[in-house]
């Protein structure tokens, strides 16, 4: 059993924030039903590259959810909605500000029937706001966050970053906090409650660093003029001869004092926070230095001691790192058509209750039939409601 084993999740969002969400409840035990579109479903679905016409990426971020297809856009559709509404915990939705409430199963309509009902909406800007209604992704959030124009060198433009900061760390990872809050405030009283997140919302709060000392100091943070983005020397990338690279992060006096005794040059201890020509010298000579020898030769000599040194891994090169096969962050599992496929771990260890791959990624509407059975529906009538579209007809995977 998982930590959140009897939690039940009615999920609407789609591709990755939210889906991610509702991941890291499904992983430690928690019953996540995905209400998808029927015929479409979740679009993550069908994007590529795919195994046996499945999209990879729903076969990860979906793996231990339900799939039911319910039109949402008709009234049995949503009474079937309200049906399960009355005995969740939890309800997740990522549609624009709005769209629930127009449907007639927002908060205070579901409120109605299940007062503990626990409502998040997961959003780009908000329910508030002039940007509430405004089509966004990632980049658009980290942008007007901030965040973006702190990426990158210090005479270059702002770089892209390779992973969705805004959309799981500002959004997914927000949203799952807000969640868990909530289910412990229904623990003590009985009540639910309504949680907007904002991604835009989240990424702002990624800059307690740069804020902090932005309120303190009046100097508007510049991107590689700070102190842990490149402008140090003891903080940053430099390429080695075999076109890798090392990452040092010796932002401590005695592990740049190691790093510079390992290289023979002591006379560089007491330059560690020196001025910015300063900096500028020495990223010059350690670039200069390090591009003399291999990746593996210089880790080798750096790594065995404290220096806060380590490899920039490419992703096949992390899978085979030690420390990420110790904490078991990669596992495999079965896919009925998929076959055997390989999944990301599990972050989060629990001493008691730890998160387990329990079924396979849903094929759409895999469980249609299941869980209305279980509401109570006949066979005949669940065929009604196939043959007039007020639920899926059949399952489909194809890409």
């Amino acid at each position: 059993m998982g930590a959140l084993t009897g939690v039940k999740v009615l999920d609407l969002s789609r591709l990755l924030p939210g889906p991610y969400c509702s991941l890291m409840m499904a992983d430690y035990g928690a019953e996540v039903i995905k209400i998808e579109e029927p015929g479409q479903g979740d679009y993550i679905r069908w994007r590529k590259p795919a195994i046996e016409s499945i999209g990879a990426r729903h076969l990860t971020v979906n793996r231990n959810k339900k799939s039911i297809e319910i039109n949402l856009k008709t009234d049995e559709g949503k009474e079937i909605f309200k049906q399960l509404a009355v005995d969740a915990d939890v309800i997740l939705e990522s549609f624009r500000p709005g769209v629930m409430d127009r449907l007639g199963i927002g908060y205070e309509e579901i409120s109605k029937i299940n007062k503990g009902i626990v409502y998040c909406s997961l959003t780009g800007y908000g329910q508030t706001g002039p940007y509430r209604n405004t089509p966004g992704h990632d980049i658009n959030y980290i942008g007007y966050s901030g965040v973006l124009g702190l990426i990158g060198e210090k005479d270059g433009k702002p770089i892209v970053p390779g992973v969705q900061i805004a959309d799981l760390g500002g959004g997914a990872l927000m949203a799952l906090s807000g969640i868990m809050m909530a289910l412990f405030h229904k623990e003590k009283t009985g009540d639910g409650q309504y949680i907007d997140v904002s991604m835009l919302d989240g990424a702002v709060t990624w800059l307690y660093a740069s804020l902090s000392d932005y309120f303190a100091s009046g100097q508007i943070p510049e991107r590689g003029s700070n102190r842990l983005d490149g402008h140090f020397a003891f903080y940053n990338i430099y390429e080695t001869k075999d076109h890798k690279y090392l990452a040092i992060g010796a932002a401590e006096l005695k592990f740049w004092t190691k790093i510079c005794e390992i290289i023979e040059k002591p006379e560089w201890i007491e330059l560690h926070e020196g001025a910015e020509e300063v900096q500028d010298y020495l990223k010059k000579e350690l670039s200069t230095l390090f591009i003399q020898k291999n990746q593996k030769d210089w880790l080798d000599m750096l790594e065995t001691e404290e220096t806060c040194v380590g490899p920039v891994y490419s992703v096949d090169e992390m899978m085979n790192d030690p420390q990420i096969m110790d904490r078991k962050l990669l596992t495999e599992m079965e896919h009925p058509t998929a076959g055997i496929i390989k999944q990301i771990g599990f972050p989060i260890k629990f001493s008691h209750t730890p998160g387990e791959i329990y079924t396979h990624a849903p094929l759409l509407g895999e469980h249609t039939d299941e869980i209305l059975l279980g509401l109570g529906f006949s066979t005949n009538r669940i065929e009604e409601l196939k043959n007039r579209g007020v639920i899926g007809s059949q399952t489909s995977n194809a890409i």
